[in-house]
């Protein structure tokens, strides 16, 4: 077997289209769009290359046929994530199921990571924001992915084991029925801040983003980026992302809170544009943008998913949580465009975040790992993801 860095615009079709060859048995398999993985190596498009630096590769059989792939990187953001040692990391991986070809993948990428000082790496998770391409599906495999969610075949699991991984932290989904009415204390919750004037809850206004992503950096830096959890995040950015969400965003579902002008809470949703990918084969040229507003026009798409949800520190405690998910079902429920939610990953590092899943009277739909290889373990012992213990926000995705 040959292994083939990609650096030219034919390695890349295979890189991408593997990926497509190794899911074709499962019908639930939905491609990514081609030009977001691409936009992941491009060093003007991805601003992690500005503290790390990525690396992928192929593996060709004797018979010239592309039969695995994977990325290394590794970013001073992530290097020494929760550990006293620094930390690379893998994504991309996939291959067909033959444990030798996993293997020359996972020790490419050792060999690289090594040579640029990371003493483990972490896998399969990707070169950018975590609501992307994080972790291995272990279960969920009968349904389709949302947008954005990792999927591959069953046997990745024990290729990863075999090689010697082992499971850093799990990473678990919940779905909920939109239609269902919530348990009756979030009523209770709402109804007492909706008697108290200061306090208030308003969807997105389209014609005022600038206002709302101005909200949203003050909720996610007062949220997560004291804690070390999440890098501070700009307004530039939060604009940025707003702007390329917009053609698919319905601001009815993406919701703010408020102490009297201050705001204090978010709950961000989308629609799950898989809905609309799953007829394109990572492709969205002119033909597919044309294709997407008709189907949304036509009102295609009932699923949502979880973007991000946060409470700032001094809020988090007063219920101000289910006042703002109260506020929100209401709409939805008097709207009836959407009946299935699922909700964003939250770890079992995170068991905050996993008791409000459940509270929302959320069924587990799917489980992944992010898995951690240390490369010498008698100078690094194995230890699982520490438990968070200081907050109740979900997974930052930004």
């Amino acid at each position: 077997m040959t292994v083939l860095e990609v650096t030219s615009p034919k390695l890349v079709r295979e890189f991408l289209n593997l990926n497509a060859l190794v899911n074709q048995d499962n019908p639930n398999y939905i491609r990514p769009l081609d030009n977001e993985v691409e936009q992941v190596f491009n060093p003007t498009k991805n601003k992690l290359f500005k503290q790390g630096n990525a690396k992928r590769w192929i593996v060709k059989d004797e018979k010239g046929s592309t039969v695995g792939r994977i990325a290394a990187f590794y970013y001073t953001k992530y290097k020494n994530k929760g550990t006293e040692y620094p930390v690379g990391c893998v994504g991309y991986f996939d291959a067909f199921n033959n444990q030798s070809i996993a293997n020359l993948l996972f020790d490419t990428a050792k060999k690289w990571l090594t040579e640029n000082g990371m003493e483990a790496m972490d896998g399969p998770v990707n070169f950018g924001d975590r609501d992307k391409w994080w972790g291995l599906m272990v279960d969920g495999f009968g349904k389709a992915p949302m947008y954005g969610m990792s999927f591959n075949p069953a046997y990745y699991s024990t290729l990863f084991n075999n090689y010697g991984f082992k499971n850093y932290y799990n990473q678990y989904y919940y779905k909920v029925n939109l239609l269902d009415e919530l348990p009756p204390k979030f009523k209770e919750r709402y109804e007492k801040f909706k008697a108290k004037p200061d306090y208030s809850a308003k969807h997105l206004d389209k014609n005022n983003l600038e206002k709302f992503a101005q909200d949203f950096v003050t909720i996610y830096n007062a949220a997560w980026a004291q804690h070390g959890e999440a890098k501070a995040i700009t307004f530039d950015q939060i604009m940025q992302l707003f702007k390329t969400l917009k053609p698919i965003m319905d601001p009815r579902v993406i919701w703010f809170a408020y102490y009297k002008e201050d705001p204090i809470a978010m709950f961000i949703n989308i629609p799950d544009v898989n809905q609309y990918f799953k007829y394109f084969n990572g492709k969205l040229g002119l033909k597919q943008k044309l294709h997407l507003l008709w189907m949304k026009w036509r009102g295609q798409n009932n699923q949502l998913t979880g973007l991000a949800f946060g409470v700032v520190p001094k809020f988090q405690a007063l219920g101000i949580d289910s006042f703002l998910i109260y506020a929100s079902s209401l709409l939805l429920l008097d709207l009836k465009t959407y009946n299935q939610y699922e909700m964003g990953w939250a770890a079992d590092w995170n068991p905050k975040m996993l008791n409000i899943y459940k509270s929302l009277g959320g069924e587990q739909s799917r489980q992944m790992v992010t898995y951690r290889h240390i490369f010498n373990l008698q100078s690094h012992p194995f230890e699982r993801h520490p438990v968070m213990e200081y907050s109740t926000n979900a997974s930052p995705s930004i």
